[in-house]
C-alpha cells in the first residue's frame, strides 16, 4: 500500500484530466473521473452539501459553473496516494480562483479527501469529501495559506 506505482500514477492521471476539464469548464470531461451510478456519495463545502449519485453532482456542477462568469480555474497541490488492490484513497489541496456572476473573487485553497475504486481496469472517483477548517469559537472559515 504506497503512493507509488502504476495505480497511483493513474490516480495522478485522473487528476490531471480532471484539472483540466474543470478549468476548461467541461462538464462531462469532469463526470467522467467519477462513478457513472447512484453509488457516488460527495460531501461539499457549498450548499446542498452533501450529493449522492452521478446525476445529482452533474446538475452541482452545472450550477456551479453558472454562477461564474468565464471558466473558474483549480491547481492541485500535495497530493497523495494509497493503494490496495481495487481501492484508494488519496488527499490533497486545491485552489479555486474565478470571478462569480456578482463581480466576487473566489480565491480559496480546500482540502479534498478521495475514495477511488478500479472498475473495468479504471480508476474512478467513488467518494469525495471537500472540506475547510472552521474556528469552533467563531465558527468562521480559516483560510488554507498556500501548502
Amino acid at each position: 500500500m504506497t503512493g507509488s506505482g502504476d495505480d497511483a500514477a493513474a490516480i495522478r492521471a485522473l487528476t490531471f484530466r480532471f484539472i483540466q476539464a474543470f478549468n476548461a469548464g467541461d462538464i462531462e470531461a469532469i463526470m467522467s473521473n467519477y462513478v457513472r451510478d447512484e453509488s457516488l456519495v460527495v460531501f461539499d463545502v457549498v450548499p446542498r452539501k452533501e450529493y449522492r449519485g452521478a446525476d445529482a453532482y452533474r446538475e452541482a456542477w452545472a450550477d456551479m459553473f453558472a454562477r461564474m462568469e468565464g471558466s473558474p480555474k483549480m491547481e492541485v497541490a500535495g497530493q497523495a496516494i494509497t493503494v490496495d488492490g481495487a481501492v484508494a484513497f488519496g488527499h490533497c489541496f486545491m485552489y479555486v480562483t474565478g470571478t462569480d456572476t456578482q463581480g466576487h473573487l473566489v480565491n480559496r485553497w480546500v482540502r479534498v479527501t478521495n475514495g477511488y475504486r478500479k472498475i473495468a481496469g479504471n480508476w474512478l472517483i467513488a467518494l469525495e469529501h471537500i472540506s475547510v477548517p472552521v474556528d469552533l469559537a467563531s465558527g468562521k472559515l480559516v483560510p488554507i495559506q498556500r501548502p
